[in-house]
This record gives C-alpha cells, sequence and structure tokens, in this order.
C-alpha cells in the first residue's frame, strides 16, 4: 500500500500529507528502540562519507533536507556527520510509535526550513545548492541558484540545473567542485 501512495506522490496525485498518514500507520506499535536498530543496518549510498569529508574541507554545511520521518533523517545525518534539518515525525505513546502524523512536513516545509536554516548561519542563498532525487525538491530547487538532481525522476530533472544518476555519491564532487569554483 505504500509503495502505491509513493507512486501517487511522484505522480502528484496524492500530497505528502496524505502519503503520510498511510505511512504512520505501518509504525503502529513498533518501539522506538525497534525503529533505531533497524536504522543502524540501514544501507548507504557508497561514497556518502567522502562527500561530506569534501564538504567539511570546503567549508560547505552538508545538511540533510528530507521528507522522510525524523528519526530516519536523523539516524543517516549522525550516522554520516550531516545537519538534520526537517521531516515529518511520528506521534510517540511511551516509547512506542503510535501509527498518527504529530507533525506534517511536506515539500515547501523542507524549502523554507532549508531557507531558513541558511539564514540563520549568515548564509545568503546565493551560495547554497540543493541535490536532491524527487518531486518533494521542486520548491527548494527554484530557491537556490544551482541544483543537482541525483538519480531522480522526470520532475526533479526538469527542474534542477544538472542531473547525475550514480550508485556512488563521490561522483557528485566534480558538480560540487564547479559549483563551489563559480561561487568566487
Amino acid at each position: 500500500m505504500l509503495d502505491v501512495a509513493e507512486q501517487r506522490y511522484a505522480e502528484g496525485e496524492l500530497t505528502n500529507e496524505e502519503v503520510s498518514v498511510i505511512d504512520a500507520e505501518g509504525w503502529r506499535g513498533t518501539p522506538m528502540s525497534t525503529v533505531a536498530a533497524w536504522l543502524g543496518e540501514l544501507p548507504p549510498i557508497a561514497g556518502i562519507d567522502a562527500v561530506v569529508a569534501w564538504c567539511v574541507q570546503h567549508d560547505v554545511e552538508p545538511a540533510l533536507a528530507s521528507l522522510a520521518w525524523q528519526p530516519v533523517a536523523d539516524a543517516i545525518a549522525k550516522r554520516h556527520g550531516l545537519t538534520a534539518n526537517g521531516g515529518p515525525r511520528v506521534r510517540v505513546v511511551g516509547s512506542d510509535y503510535d501509527g498518527t502524523v504529530a507533525e506534517h512536513f511536506n515539500e515547501y516545509d523542507k524549502r523554507d526550513r532549508a531557507l531558513q536554516f541558511a539564514a540563520e548561519h549568515g548564509v545568503s542563498i546565493d551560495h547554497c545548492c540543493a541535490i536532491g532525487d524527487s518531486r518533494s525538491y521542486l520548491p527548494l530547487f527554484a530557491a537556490v541558484p544551482t541544483s543537482l538532481a541525483l538519480n531522480a525522476g522526470a520532475a526533479a530533472r526538469a527542474a534542477a540545473s544538472a542531473a547525475v544518476d550514480t550508485k556512488d555519491l563521490r561522483d557528485v564532487i566534480p558538480w560540487l567542485e564547479a559549483w563551489k569554483a563559480a561561487l568566487h
């Protein structure tokens, strides 16, 4: 059911809020500790740590703006040295997820939080870029001067400045280097 909902979201037939309600139901009764253990085993895209290291070396804050549930985004961010910035929340009762949405977070929230994050860190939007894979990045892609569609669907590709298909995130480093060089 979730796969169908995700596909319908990708095609613009459902909102993120509608998909979140469907997805949250799957979390019902699951202990937070169980989800944390699952997330510890989540396989990352190859090269993520090298890209984060490149960002740190080049004074670029690698922030994760995601529509993934906060526990997922937080786990990925913590594991790889990214700054988590957003995501919907599943309600917690005691130490279990109850299957309802505690806080919605959509593609406009993703954009707004990213812009707020930049402003709070004194970074002009002219010095920001975005890398994303789906239509949930469209508002953010429109707000920043340059963007990269990574393993993305048609809508994200059409909205982005460039596109890369890869199984190794290190393949985005040349794009990042060109972006960084253009800032000077």
